[in-house]
């Protein structure tokens, strides 16, 4: 399989390669894996003056799957928004289709103590946003900053989404569902956005065709509260890509730490972008007190999805949860009784327990 490292900037790097390192060491069904590294984000700035040079998004083409660290660089959203690292991700994404991001919350019960909310909230947490990707405010158009007559600045940005695209991220949704649980959650804001109440319309009648799947609907501020209040009562979340993004970020903080969830991204065929749900840290690259988790998992997401290799995932979820057991902590997980480790020496444990 041909996997492209994208490392991208600030903590990507120590985190994309020790993941990379696993994904080879954990593979059981004979893959043997070609991995080739390019620049994205700040890093494809500096190399060729574009967030998504046109080699790299090439290399991506050619690609079974992409193993993603981060994109982002001090000062960024002073750039404009084309030239801004993000941007180069937002525009592979798009360019190869990827419309439906999974982004798995699971507690893992060794890390119940880290959570910000009571263990009785959230033991037993195991939930799936799934965000939509290709269309909502971040490609809608109009968008930009403009002065009125009167001299004033205002910012415009539009909400949009198809008939199509709804639809296909809401099979995506009800098969997943299907293979859990069978609850499906959708996220929207119907009562105040025509867009929202089209998406809920269209995500119910597609429910029609999945009668074996119970399908709820809840307003995005209801939901955010209920991820609080109530997050085991979730299974599958689907939606938009705002909704989606903040969401994740927030379900993140009930299993411990951003750090330790992954995500992929993919499209109507197996090839699929990976990885950690955090962003590039900028103020913590380099000291080697990233969490690496996040990443790895991204890898076992990768075996599983792209690959077809559900033990060789299953094994690097279990080296995982071997390494967490013995005590071993990166900063943003460290609780008192536990050991304080490096991203570079958690990387290397987890190698070692595979």
């Amino acid at each position: 399989m041909k996997v492209l490292v994208l490392p991208g900037d600030g903590i990507g790097p120590e985190v994309a390669r020790p993941a990379a390192a696993v994904l080879v060491a954990a593979a059981t069904r004979g893959h043997e894996f070609v991995l080739t590294e390019a620049p994205i984000g700040g890093a494809g700035i500096a190399a060729a003056g574009d967030p998504l040079p046109e080699a790299t998004a090439h290399l991506a083409e050619q690609s079974d799957a992409i193993l993603f660290g981060a994109a982002g660089i001090a000062g960024d959203t002073l750039l404009p928004a084309a030239r801004r690292p993000g941007a180069g991700l937002l525009r592979l994404r798009k360019r190869l289709g990827l419309f439906a991001n999974y982004r798995p919350a699971v507690l893992y019960p060794e890390l119940i103590d880290a959570s910000s909310l009571k263990p009785e909230i959230v033991r037993g947490l195991d939930l799936m946003i799934l965000r939509e990707l290709n269309g909502d405010a971040y490609f809608g158009e109009p968008r930009g900053v403009s002065v009125d007559a009167g001299g004033e600045r205002i910012g415009v940005n539009t909400m949009r989404y198809s008939e199509s695209e709804i639809r296909r991220i809401a099979h995506a949704g009800f098969r997943l569902a299907r293979k859990r649980t069978r609850k499906l959650c959708s996220v929207d804001k119907a009562n105040v956005l025509e867009v929202m109440k089209l998406w809920r319309e269209v995500v119910t009648e597609v429910g029609r065709e999945y009668p074996d799947v119970a399908l709820t609907h809840l307003f995005v501020d209801a939901a955010a509260m209920h991820l609080l209040r109530r997050p085991t009562d979730f299974d599958v979340i689907v939606t938009g890509n705002m909704f989606g993004d903040i969401l994740s970020d927030e379900a993140a903080m009930l299993t411990g730490s951003i750090g330790m969830l992954p995500s992929a991204s993919l499209g109507e065929g197996r090839r699929g972008l990976y990885e950690p749900v955090h962003g590039s840290a900028p103020d913590i690259a380099g000291r080697d007190i990233a969490n690496p988790l996040g990443a790895i998992l991204s890898s076992a997401m990768l075996l599983r999805l792209s690959a077809d290799d559900e033990a060789g995932a299953t094994r690097i979820e279990a080296a995982v949860r071997e390494v967490l057991a013995r005590g071993l902590r990166t900063a943003d997980i460290h609780t008192p009784g536990t050991t304080l480790v490096g991203t570079a020496a958690m990387g290397a444990a987890v190698l070692a327990a595979l």
